[in-house]
């Protein structure tokens, strides 16, 4: 109850077109790249549930090469800045925020004997067209628009990073929020006729989709092109491709058979 009150305020908010709480702090931003020996918290996702959202969202997209290429789609992955709130000091503190799905392109190539412990836009690349959090049961800082005592989420995402579009996913009560950066602050969006969302930078559809994957029966999202087609999980193309070979073969039969009835008979190939 406590995360839908929350979001029904920013929701209110957003529709009212009022500035974010915080849109006159001022702060100093800068795009450091995270020290080797900067130590960075255990931040494993809340539940079994939400790796399974995160590896469903990218497995369709390794399909397309032109959404693959020079991108970087994680889960859990820090995104990371310099901000300075007043009293500023010399050195901005680094933040780190770790999204539950996000999507960046372009990225710059990096070493492949390095491993990538976070992601600083600007210094590396794009800022992330999306980022998504999965809601837990339990309250987190996902719309947290806090920014003296700690930097809350909704805050970092919003006035700091400046990630275009913004969506919160709870699952468990199919609820799906989508919020467009608009004059420096986030507006809820409204789903189209099909109860999905445009996507800028990706040139895709999200929305929710109920059914069967990786033996879970429940709520995902899903994307979908221009033209409203789903893009497919890759048991969902094998699946497709058997049944074209199924019917392949049964008209192959078929042709046969009616070929035999004219009393011409083919030789089986060694």
């Amino acid at each position: 109850m406590k995360n839908e009150r929350l979001i029904e305020t920013l929701n209110l908010r957003s529709t009212m077109n009022l500035p974010p709480r915080n849109s006159l702090v001022k702060m100093k931003i800068t795009w450091p790249l995270l020290p080797e020996d900067f130590e960075l918290p255990d931040n494993s996702m809340g539940d079994e549930i939400q790796p399974l959202l995160a590896a469903a969202l990218r497995q369709p997209l390794t399909a397309f090469p032109e959404l693959m290429q020079d991108a970087l789609i994680v889960s859990n992955l820090a995104l990371c800045a310099g901000v300075g709130l007043p009293p500023f000091t010399d050195e901005n503190r680094i933040v780190c925020k770790w999204p539950d799905w996000m999507y960046v392109k372009p990225v710059n190539p990096q070493d492949a004997s390095r491993i990538r412990r976070s992601y600083t836009p600007h210094a590396e690349g794009s800022v992330p067209q999306i980022a998504i959090e999965f809601l837990a049961e339990t309250y987190g800082d996902e719309f947290s628009c806090e920014s003296v005592e700690r930097v809350g989420k909704w805050f970092f995402y919003e006035q700091v990073i400046k990630v275009p579009t913004y969506v919160v996913f709870q699952e468990s009560t199919a609820r799906l929020d989508v919020y467009a950066l608009r004059s420096d602050s986030y507006k809820w969006l409204k789903a189209d006729e099909n109860g999905r969302y445009w996507i800028p930078g990706l040139d895709l559809f999200l929305g929710m989709w109920e059914g069967t994957h990786e033996g879970r029966t429940g709520r995902w999202l899903r994307w979908w092109n221009a033209e409203g087609e789903l893009l497919l999980w890759s048991e969902e193309r094998l699946e497709l491709e058997r049944q074209r070979a199924d019917r392949e073969h049964l008209r192959a039969e078929k042709l046969a058979e009616k070929l035999r009835q004219a009393g011409i008979e083919f030789e089986d190939e060694e």
